[in-house]
């Protein structure tokens, strides 16, 4: 078969030589844009026309359609339809080794497997079985993150549970309690979540040598995709089953590696000729995607990091010259947001569709002024996360707190705030604002201490935390700015309540920041308030309409926007602290070389065109600026790599 296949023809030489080399173990650096797929495809092919039988190759990736499409290229290839029996995800591949020798480890071969649902259920029964359950104990679906991330980091239980609740006033021994409780009853039921498919297959291999050894033996190719995105299970898993042969294919790139907040370890891949001293490294530098220009920026960011020299790759373009990136130096936010409405018009008369543009931020907050002004143009646009910043939980509650404040007979803003509390849902809720008339007034202290003392104990020991900032609202007229309130409500109640509520509440609590900053813009809380609901409802219209998916440009952080690529490339909030993220760099070892391997994603996801937003300013609670400085990945540009326009401000 090995004649049908025209290699030399097909593949680069770089690809050529990584996709036909020999055996032993192998590490592919794999740069963006330079057709890591495609080499994974063809070494499968060349495997197969080579003579290795289907069954011994194992194709381990991150997904069972990346798998799925991998081997229809390659039997496309080798003109077989046999497929890559062992091919998929992790857990996947882990699932069926379990199947098959469970009872080994004390599980029937028939376990169940929990799904999400299940995985809840249980976990609510575990926090009523300790007599835990009410509003002020975290939710089950943080409790699970928590376990999650302890499992997947291989951290220490009440380690995990003390970083996450590290910044509000939660006791962690009864969650401790709870996940462990959870851990046992599963156990009891012979059940496994999705986690626990890759650690008890880890368990396995390492307390049973001859099935680790039996499986080691059958698969006389290993290959893994996306290996930058291992934890240290998959990792350690890899290693078990290429142990025999050793012929361990890895693809992957050291500067794509921006997971670490969900346990991807960049260690794998720095590290593997540490673990494996005669791998061959090849490298993938020749960039089929981006215009050069582009690629010099990149380059530059590469070539600033302190990264080991034997992992850097320069990207070399076969694409014509073009334009060089653009550094627009704006006013504030909502320059930023008028400017890049313009431009959207001005890439549409150079004949992009919108659909070819995206434009993408460190953080959901920061497209804030971006999405209001896109909706006031009524130009179509679509969010990657789905939710518009106006419709997501988190600032919808915080809203309800001063809509109530504005509005004695606004009913629902009325329930979805004491809805917060403990013990309080919406038929109870629904029977108190009945008995108060259909109208409650925040302003006046008697219906205030009315509503206290009309609680039950454990919604009343919350809402003591509110009830002062009602008083300080009127008795301080922040009428004017509700933005103080905002502050106030997250410090004394939302701050521990997100903790409690999400998986994710930092970024909860920046954008519930950001929308302090919003009141500022207005003159009173009213006219902010209805300025919101009127921007909720044009993006109603809008979707409605169909400018939700149709040819509309997309918002995305840049974590979501991996593996993607786009003619036009547009990056928010270039500025320190913003991009790169400060609480990135405070909270982790490894925030400062992350956060530029963020900007590197970003910025090579760009084939022609690449825009990067610098304003100058940033509003304060108080309505007064605060000066901001250019990003150090912009301030590390020479000149002749981006030109650099100052846009004229319009207030």
């Amino acid at each position: 078969m090995a004649e049908r296949i025209n290699f030399e023809g097909e593949l680069n030489e770089e690809q050529l030589a990584a996709a036909t080399a020999g055996n032993g173990p192998m590490l592919i650096l794999a740069a963006a844009g330079t057709g890591k797929t495609r080499t994974l495809v063809y070494r499968v092919a060349y495997l197969v026309s080579q003579g290795v039988a289907a069954d011994r190759i194992l194709l381990l990736t991150f997904t069972n359609r990346a798998a799925k499409e991998m081997l229809e290229r390659a039997d496309k290839l080798v003109d077989s339809a046999t497929g890559i029996p062992w091919s998929g995800t992790f857990h996947h591949i882990a699932n069926r080794l379990l199947r098959r020798h469970a009872s080994l480890i004390g599980f029937r071969p028939g376990f169940t497997i929990l799904d999400q649902d299940d995985s809840r259920k249980l976990m609510s029964d575990a926090v009523k079985a300790l007599g835990l359950q009410s509003k002020e104990f975290p939710k089950r679906e943080v409790l699970l993150h928590v376990l999650s991330q302890a499992r997947n980091r291989e951290k220490p239980l009440e380690h995990a549970v003390e970083d996450h609740f590290a910044n509000v006033d939660v006791d962690p021994a009864p969650v401790v309690a709870v996940l462990k409780a959870y851990e046992a009853r599963k156990h009891e039921l012979g059940a496994m979540d999705f986690d626990d498919l890759l650690l008890n297959c880890l368990v396995l291999l390492h307390e049973h040598p001859e099935i680790r050894q039996r499986y080691a033996t059958q698969f006389e190719h290993v290959l893994v995709d996306e290996y930058q995105d291992t934890n240290t299970i998959q990792s350690q898993l890899v290693d078990a089953l290429a142990s025999t042969h050793r012929n361990l294919f890895v693809v992957g790139d050291d500067f794509q590696s921006i997971y670490a907040w969900r346990g991807a370890d960049t260690r794998n891949i720095l590290e593997f000729r540490r673990r494996y001293p005669d791998a061959k490294i090849f490298k993938l530098e020749t960039n089929y995607r981006s215009v050069p220009e582009v690629l010099n920026l990149a380059n530059i960011t590469v070539g600033c990091s302190d990264h080991p020299v034997e992992f850097r790759k320069t990207l070399r373009a076969t694409r014509a010259p073009y334009r060089c990136p653009t550094i627009a130096r704006l006013r504030d936010g909502d320059h930023q947001a008028r400017y890049v409405a313009d431009l959207l018009t001005h890439f549409k008369r150079e004949g992009y569709k919108a659909s070819d543009i995206v434009i993408l931020y460190r953080a959901h907050y920061h497209a804030m002024e971006l999405q209001m002004a896109l909706t006031r143009s009524r130009i179509p646009h679509h969010i990657t996360s789905g939710m518009r910043f106006f419709e997501q939980a988190h600032v919808k509650d915080v809203l309800a707190l001063l809509r109530v404040l504005s509005d004695p007979h606004d009913a629902l803003a009325f329930e979805r705030l004491l809805c917060l509390l403990p013990g309080v849902g919406e038929i109870s809720v629904q029977k108190l604002w009945k008995k108060m008339g259909g109208r409650f007034d925040a302003s006046d202290p008697v219906a205030l201490k009315a509503l206290g003392a009309a609680l039950r104990p454990a919604a009343r020991a919350r809402w003591a935390a509110i009830e002062p900032i009602i008083e300080t609202y009127y008795r301080s007229a922040m009428v004017a700015n509700g933005g103080e309130a905002v502050q106030l409500f997250l410090k004394a109640f939302y701050e521990t309540y997100a903790a409690e509520t999400f998986d994710n509440p930092e970024s909860r609590v920046d954008d519930i920041r950001e929308l302090s900053l919003h009141f500022g813009r207005f003159e009173s809380v009213d006219q902010c308030l209805s300025d919101i609901a009127l921007l909720s409802n044009l993006d109603a219209e809008t979707d409605a309409a169909g400018g939700g998916q149709a040819d509309s440009v997309r918002l995305s952080t840049v974590h979501q926007a991996k593996g993607l690529e786009w003619p036009v490339v547009i990056i928010l909030w270039m500025t320190d602290g913003m991009f790169p993220s400060s609480r990135s760099i405070e909270d982790s070892a490894d925030g400062d070389a992350e956060e530029r391997r963020l900007f590197y994603v970003a910025s090579t996801r760009a084939k022609d065109e690449l825009v990067l937003c610098v304003p100058e300013v940033r509003r304060m609670r108080d309505g007064g600026v605060m000066y901001c400085k250019a990003s150090r990945y912009i301030d590390e540009l020479p000149n002749e790599i981006a030109r650099t326009k100052r846009i004229g401000y319009m207030g």
